[in-house]
């Protein structure tokens, strides 16, 4: 753990953020919208609890840390194996019980009771399974062996007893960790998963008000990157480094049912629930959230500081469609570049430009290059790499999305608030964002282009389409600008959250 030198002799902090790999480590996405509000709102002080996979996977922090924030500790999942000694009693008569009951709520295939998962918050948030325990005992041996002879008949003991310690051990290190966390008034995480079950911890321990806001939701991206590790298994020939021992079948459900019943824990702990478009709302709610708990606040951008960007674009249409994010397979940075062998057929002026940095997975931005050159797009296509997107985005024809998993994605309210139509892939709330998320709102008319998602003819046809078009593309523009400034403002998205706050500590 790493802290700030006034950690932990800062009374009064008003809001706990509860981050998982995201601010200040990583750009762009969540982690601006999470800078966005802590700037916006100066006169709530903030701490944060940082939760990441590998410590060398995270270098220098992207984002400063603003004044407002006067605790932030760091924490890191890799380190779970580390034993710290901090189970200084004696471990209960009933530990094996307890552990078994831990991985009966988990682990095991019957549909846990809301019984069973009030009675692991509060064996975690009242420490009575102390890490050594968990790490070292006897009961904890017992406990995975009698699970495995249960309900296991697909992959090796070896294989599976690694898998639950993987699982486990950060339950157990971030419920320790929470008992020297100083106390805020309320506490708000940014997704479930191992954040938003430190969240139940502390709101368990803490009994304050709890936010918890999903940006994506965080099973359903999980099952995501589960389904490419299988492929990933089962395709050696293709295979990717990924941080992620892929195994397939068993393991695969292990992992999913897990990520699951802690998501589960956590909407039953938080006491408002926030999505940002109503799709992910109804999706909330088919994984367990109480409907009555649950909101919709979408993004919102400052769109005075997005003047400039406006007024700086050129005359025309710049024959460039440009795809602005981080070069990973989410992304679905190839389909992008597929699309361009098919724009540059038929528009030989055209240029594709790839925006964003490419150090979080070197081996995918390096097929990107080599499908770049493999389709004769040297000239084409170009890599630029990490750069502002006011810069960049006045810049562009078309603003294209690509990706195979999104919420609200801020790029596309950012290249609507720079005068730039998009193409985007049918994910998230993407289709809401063009097209318009009510009547009066759909009255305003398309805001650019929805396809098929991973579909590069589809995507090639909808850029031609707006880049050949002027009239159409200059009706995609007006209704963007349009949009954005009714719906999609930062003044809204901060006064929802103010009150949500305000609410929330005066409960307290």
């Amino acid at each position: 753990m790493t802290a700030n030198p006034v950690a932990n002799d800062t009374p009064g902090v008003d809001v706990c953020l509860l981050l998982e790999g995201t601010w200040p480590y990583v750009r762009g996405g969540v982690s601006s919208w999470i800078n966005q509000l802590i700037l916006g709102l100066p006169e709530l002080t903030f701490s944060v609890f940082f939760i990441g996979g590998q410590r060398e996977a995270y270098g220098a922090r992207h984002y400063a840390v603003p004044d407002n924030v006067v605790h932030i500790e760091e924490h890191f999942l890799a380190d779970a194996w580390t034993s710290h000694g901090a189970q200084s009693t004696e471990p209960p008569r009933n530990l094996g019980e307890l552990l078994l009951d831990v991985h009966r709520f988990l682990h095991y295939p019957e549909e846990p009771s809301l019984e069973q998962g009030e009675a692991f918050l509060d064996t975690l948030a009242e420490g009575r399974i102390g890490r050594d325990d968990f790490l070292h005992s006897r009961a904890s041996w017992e406990a995975i062996t009698s699970g495995y002879r249960k309900h296991c008949a697909d992959p090796s003991f070896v294989n599976y007893f690694w898998t639950l310690r993987s699982m486990q051990a950060p339950l157990f290190m971030l419920a320790e960790a929470s008992r020297r966390l100083p106390r805020a008034r309320m506490l708000h995480s940014i997704s479930t998963g191992y954040a938003g079950f430190l969240g139940s911890v502390l709101q368990r321990r803490w009994g304050c008000h709890y936010l918890l806001s999903e940006h994506g939701i965080y099973t359903k991206e999980r099952k995501i990157d589960l389904a490419q590790a299988a492929w990933i298994a089962e395709n050696p020939d293709e295979r990717l480094k990924t941080g992620l021992d892929a195994e397939v079948g068993y393991i695969r459900r292990l992992w999913i049912r897990f990520f699951e019943r802690i998501g589960l824990v956590t909407y039953r702990s938080a006491h408002t629930i926030i999505s940002l478009y109503e799709g992910n709302r109804q999706r909330q709610i088919q994984d367990g959230a109480d409907p009555a708990r649950t909101r919709v606040i979408p993004n919102g951008i400052a769109l005075d500081t997005w003047n400039e960007a406006l007024l700086s674009r050129p005359e025309g249409i710049p024959p460039v469609a440009g795809l602005v994010g981080r070069v990973v397979p989410i992304k679905d940075v190839k389909t992008f570049i597929r699309a361009m062998r098919g724009v540059v057929s038929a528009m030989p002026e055209a240029e594709g430009w790839i925006v964003g940095p490419e150090e979080e997975d070197p081996d995918y931005a390096a097929e990107c290059r080599s499908l770049v050159a493999s389709l004769g797009l040297q000239d084409k296509v170009r890599f630029l790499g990490f750069r502002q997107v006011r810069e960049v985005l006045p810049q562009l024809g078309v603003m294209v999305l690509t990706s195979i998993s999104e919420a609200q994605p801020l790029v596309v309210l950012e290249a609507w608030a720079a005068g730039t139509p998009v193409v985007t892939s049918d994910v998230g709330s993407c289709r809401e964002l063009v097209e318009g998320s009510g009547p009066e709102d759909r009255d305003l008319g398309l805001a650019g282009e929805v396809v098929a998602i991973a579909d590069p003819q589809a995507t090639a046809r909808a850029i031609l389409g707006l880049l050949r078009d002027p009239q159409r593309w200059r009706q995609a523009q007006a209704v963007g600008l349009q949009r954005v400034h009714r719906y999609y403002t930062e003044e809204l998205m901060l006064a929802r959250y103010r009150g949500l706050y305000r609410e929330g500590m005066e409960s307290a």
